[in-house]
């Protein structure tokens, strides 16, 4: 499984998020669960990556319905993401190359039928 090692500006993601658009970088965006489960954790990290590092959402935890948003540094310059959401029984979904210049917006929704987590990206 790919671990998340990221720059150490996306460890200042919080920081960004209470700076305002001042500070905002290109890839910023926002995920919004449409599961119908909550999310545990959330990764993100450069597509070049070989490990995942610290979960963005900390202690918390994305409940159905809610948005979470992300926030890079202004000076951030990579486009390409690699995404991991784990539900709180454990079990994964992967999203890899995610341009991040080009997205604002990550529906995620699973599918009872399929037992697949998707991405809507807007």
């Amino acid at each position: 499984m790919k671990a998340f090692f990221a720059k150490s500006t996306l460890f200042a993601a919080a920081l960004f998020l209470t700076q305002g658009a001042a500070l905002a970088g290109q890839q910023d965006f926002t995920i919004v669960n449409k599961t119908g489960y909550p999310l545990k954790h959330i990764f993100v990290s450069e597509s070049k990556s070989n490990s995942w590092d610290e979960d963005v959402l900390g202690r918390d935890i994305l409940n159905d319905g809610e948005e979470f948003e992300l926030a890079f540094a202004k000076a951030e310059s990579t486009c390409k993401w690699d995404m991991k959401v784990a539900y709180d029984d454990g079990e994964t979904a992967v999203w890899e190359n995610l341009d991040l210049c080009k997205i604002s917006k990550l529906t995620l929704k699973w599918n009872k039928n399929t037992g697949v987590t998707s991405a809507v990206k807007e």
